[in-house]
């Protein structure tokens, strides 16, 4: 594999996941370099990254991982972004004045004093980056930044992150599954396939060449892209909502005939699998309340998607369902029955079962074999998980050794192990590909198909709407409103899909 980036560039490598992206940006920070055979070269500013002094390695090369606890390391905001300064010792006047630089630039004055474990995961992302470009690197590499934050959360990181290249002249590099608020902005995009280059070109070439060559990475493509070349356009292709936008104008001078696809989507009904009735939870006695009346009803063979900004109270409320965290009021039912009246045995062996936020806590063993095996005997059972998540080749490896969405696969598979009637997810879908996420989707049918009900909890809003059968809305620790998804996100202005903002001014309801 062989790629040179210019001074001030702004790259985004996509591909899918397991394609090298992480390992690739590993190699360029020498500290974070896996352990392995390599050969080949890696030049800094024209400098072998071997001669180049540990001190510019950490000063000049900033890195922002995928997962923001993976980063921080003291327990105040403000002592976070001194750290690496102190790091390199710098004199007090230099650090104050650029901590206090930072805080100002990327808005966190309000939270200066916060303890960083009371931040949400949007802000610690947020405050990563300051900390890093505190140290003014010449490079900026970040790995997948916003897997873990909500849409608005992440088209704000990414918009400090444009700034940052525009402004400051930084080279960014970048991984990200979610494309649309990065390919309008990049210089280049670079495809990586089984580890080495499929495409490298303008973003608005790529998809062009994607198309042209029938190949998978297409369907990652933003969506004015793939509707463009889906519905046969001509002319340039549009790389923007904006463009989308005006490109669907120029197509309909006259408003086309169908002005609406009906709102009305398949009701389930059938038995209630789980109620929440007015639930009200604090993690402290004398904190704020976190959940503040959560009220909801989830039938038998559902999808239920529950969307929201980060820090709202979603992952408590799965918790609250699975009694981690115990509400001080209010009732949760399942089918029926009050959870507190199950037994642990009974509510986890074949009831419940819950897929954590992250994967990486499920796993317990050498190999995501003895990983399966610890929830199972049954070989045959194994096998068929296996295959249905797209694990076995994975079988042998250890499970730390696996990109972000093969851990997220193979810690489905162990869940899936119990065969749950209940299935909760907490942001299932965050560092997948798209391919894997319509077989993600495929699976999901089939689990319904058997009677399970899934409760999800997602930043996804195109998975949500594209899959879910009711979706709620989480604010200020409760729910606001649940609707179907077609009604749900073509009502809603930011918290939608990009081909609702492209098309909403022709055809109403789109989604």
């Amino acid at each position: 594999m062989s790629l040179s980036v210019e001074k001030g560039e702004y790259v985004v490598l996509c591909g899918r996941s397991g394609s090298g992206k992480t390992t690739l940006l590993r190699h360029l920070k020498p500290l974070l370099t896996p352990h392995g055979r390599r050969s080949g070269i890696i030049l800094f500013n024209g400098v072998p990254m071997e001669q180049v002094s540990q001190r510019d390695q950490a000063a000049k090369i900033g890195y922002v991982m995928q997962n923001p606890e993976d980063q921080l390391v003291t327990d105040k905001v403000w002592h976070e972004l001194a750290f690496g300064l102190e790091s390199l010792g710098c004199d007090q006047k230099t650090m104050r004045a650029r901590v206090a630089e930072m805080a100002c630039y990327f808005g966190i004055q309000d939270w200066f004093h916060r303890d960083v474990a009371d931040l949400s995961g949007g802000q610690k992302q947020l405050l990563n980056l300051a900390s890093i470009m505190a140290m003014q690197p010449e490079v900026l590499i970040l790995d997948e930044p916003t897997s873990q934050l909500d849409p608005i959360a992440a088209s704000d990181f990414l918009n400090t992150v444009r700034k940052i290249n525009i402004e400051l002249g930084t080279t960014v590099i970048i991984t990200e599954h979610r494309l649309e608020d990065i390919f309008p902005h990049a210089d280049r995009a670079v495809v990586m396939d089984g580890g080495s280059i499929a495409a490298d070109d303008t973003p608005r070439n790529i998809g062009k060449l994607l198309y042209q060559q029938k190949n998978d990475m297409f369907a990652a493509m933003p969506t004015p892209v793939r509707v463009f070349y889906g519905s046969g356009g001509a002319g340039e292709c549009p790389v923007t909502v904006r463009e989308g936008r005006n490109w669907l104008s120029r197509s309909f001078p006259e408003k086309p005939q169908i002005k609406t696809i009906s709102g009305k989507g398949t009701e389930k009904t059938g038995e209630i699998a789980l109620s929440m009735k007015e639930l009200w939870f604090r993690y402290e006695k004398d904190s704020l309340d976190i959940l503040r009346g959560v009220t909801a009803e989830v039938t038998e063979g559902s999808l239920y998607a529950i969307v929201g900004g980060n820090g709202a109270g979603k992952s408590t409320t799965l918790k609250a369902i699975c009694g981690i965290c115990r509400p001080y009021r209010g009732k949760v039912k399942i089918f029926g029955k009050p959870v507190e009246k199950y037994k642990a045995g009974e509510l986890f062996g074949g009831t419940l079962a819950m897929l954590p936020q992250d994967p990486k806590s499920l796993f317990v063993k050498k190999t995501v074999r003895e990983d399966l095996e610890e929830m199972t005997a049954d070989k045959a059972l194994i096998a068929e998980l296996a295959a249905t998540c797209q694990i076995e080749k994975f079988l042998d490896s250890h499970p730390y050794d696996l990109s972000g969405g093969e851990q997220q696969r193979a810690a489905l598979a162990k869940v899936l192990l119990t065969q749950p009637r209940i299935l909760l997810l907490d942001e299932p879908t965050k560092g997948i590909d798209s391919f894997f996420k319509e077989t993600f989707a495929q699976i999901l049918e089939e689990l319904k198909a058997k009677g399970i009900t899934i409760v999800m909890v997602s930043h996804d809003v195109e998975f949500c709407a594209r899959y879910a059968d009711l979706v709620s809305m989480f604010f200020d620790g409760q729910i606001l409103t649940t609707d179907h998804p077609r009604r749900f996100f073509g009502n809603n202005s930011f918290y939608t899909t990009a081909a609702n903002r492209m098309s909403r001014h022709v055809f109403s309801m789109a989604v």
